[in-house]
């Protein structure tokens, strides 16, 4: 199939009227949304020319015209075990997919996150002479500075989403660039205010006169099963504190799919007195409708600064692969809203200190304390303006597309000069 595609569809020689190629690889959810906003932006600032895109990518690349060249799903890998055990089947489907991007003298290859397999691939890419670019940064300000090398022999552009992680590549041979953060255009700056709040919980048939604590706990199911649990114990410690002060507490969690859904029932069936509201879906509707959020550690946190929601963070793994993850950190913080403001922001209980009184504490605290300060709210707006503020407020699609154009344009001239 794909040497069937490269002789019929494969670029000669590059001008202003020949197709462009642009060979792209997304490994999970996150980067399929992201890889289908970069196409839809490409074709929208080259609306003279035929772009087209080969690759891996999910239902919504796919939607936007991606010509598959392997099932997106044969990618999903978790965890540090996975991906060893599934070792020989992964670097087959690499040298597949090399060969055959290659045989398509596709124009530009971008990786979207999905590092250590788009690594791999751009490097190989790069040594036969065709443009690289990885969208969204390895997480070196965390851990692993040492990858900022791989990177650089990997892509010629990176897109990073933060601001800060451009200076991590100054001394590197790679064009690091700040676009923004697509959760950051995609939430606007009133999105979480008192009627978009009334209105959300009148959606999801919550009680407008109780306090709204909405309870992350995680997308996967090992998650939910060590974190659930405490953190159900710490909203039914809230609940008990608000009810002597005469105030009622409605519990919401987001499940993901059915899969979650069924074994979030299961855990809140323990429950009874708290009687939490299950929403099958994803988080954003209950944290714009919750006045106060215990959350995970992750992309969450964000999504609930964004929103200007108070939170408390909180995180546990298991023992071994926390004592991993530990010894590789770089950061003191874990909550995004800590990282982006260089301090704690917000309230961090991790591991040994995730107790389910420790977490009660903390929402009280919060929850009292944005009854009584703005500060916090105004330092959640100012950090969502910076994050939007990228490529120079264009977006993060948009910021993205003109550097893979950049990245064409390089080459075309490199080209013209030899």
């Amino acid at each position: 199939m794909w040497a069937s595609f490269a002789a019929a569809d494969a670029v000669t020689e590059p001008s202003s009227r020949d197709p462009i190629v642009i060979g792209l690889l997304a490994g999970e959810p996150s980067g399929d949304l992201l890889g289908a906003g970069l196409m839809t932006a490409l074709r929208a600032m080259l609306p003279d020319r035929k772009v087209t895109f080969m690759g891996v990518g999910g239902t919504r690349m796919q939607a936007a015209g991606l010509v598959c060249l392997a099932n997106f799903d044969t990618l999903s890998v978790n965890g540090f075990r996975e991906p060893i055990l599934r070792l020989p089947q992964l670097y087959r489907l690499y040298r597949e997919l090399a060969a055959a991007l290659a045989e398509a003298r596709i124009d530009a290859f971008v990786g979207i996150d999905f590092n250590v397999f788009n690594f791999l691939l751009e490097a190989r890419l790069k040594r036969q002479g065709i443009p690289t670019a990885h969208y969204v940064s390895p997480s070196v300000y965390a851990w692993r500075r040492g990858r900022t090398k791989k990177v650089a022999r990997s892509a010629d552009k990176l897109f990073c989403l933060f601001p800060f992680e451009p200076a991590f590549y100054e001394h590197h041979a790679v064009d690091a660039r700040f676009i923004g953060h697509p959760m950051a255009a995609d939430i606007a700056f009133d999105a979480g205010d008192d009627d978009a709040r009334n209105a959300a919980q009148q959606h999801l048939g919550l009680a407008g006169e109780d306090i709204v604590l909405a309870v992350l706990p995680g997308s996967r199911g090992s998650e939910v099963a060590l974190m659930l649990t405490p953190m159900l114990q710490a909203a039914q410690g809230f609940a008990d504190a608000m009810q002597s002060q005469h105030r009622s507490v409605q519990v919401i969690i987001p499940c993901v799919d059915e899969a979650r859904l069924a074994q979030v029932a299961h855990i809140a069936d323990s429950f009874s007195g708290l009687k939490p509201r299950l929403y099958l879906g994803d988080a954003r509707q209950p944290l714009v409708a919750c006045d106060l959020a215990l959350v995970k550690s992750g992309t969450s946190t964000l999504e609930a600064m964004l929103l200007r929601r108070p939170m408390v963070v909180t995180y546990r793994l298991g023992y071994w692969t926390y004592l991993i993850a530990n010894s590789l950190l770089k950061t003191p913080f874990i909550a995004v809203p800590n990282i982006l403001a260089g301090r704690l922001l917000v309230p961090e209980l991790v591991q040994q200190a995730a107790t389910p009184d420790a977490m009660c504490m903390a929402l009280i605290r919060e929850f009292e304390k944005q009854r009584t300060s703005p500060e916090q709210r105004k330092t959640f707006e100012r950090l969502h303006r910076t994050l939007a503020s990228g490529s120079g407020g264009m977006g993060p699609s948009a910021g993205a597309a003109q550097g893979v154009i950049d990245l064409l344009t390089e080459r075309d001239h490199r080209s013209a000069g030899m």
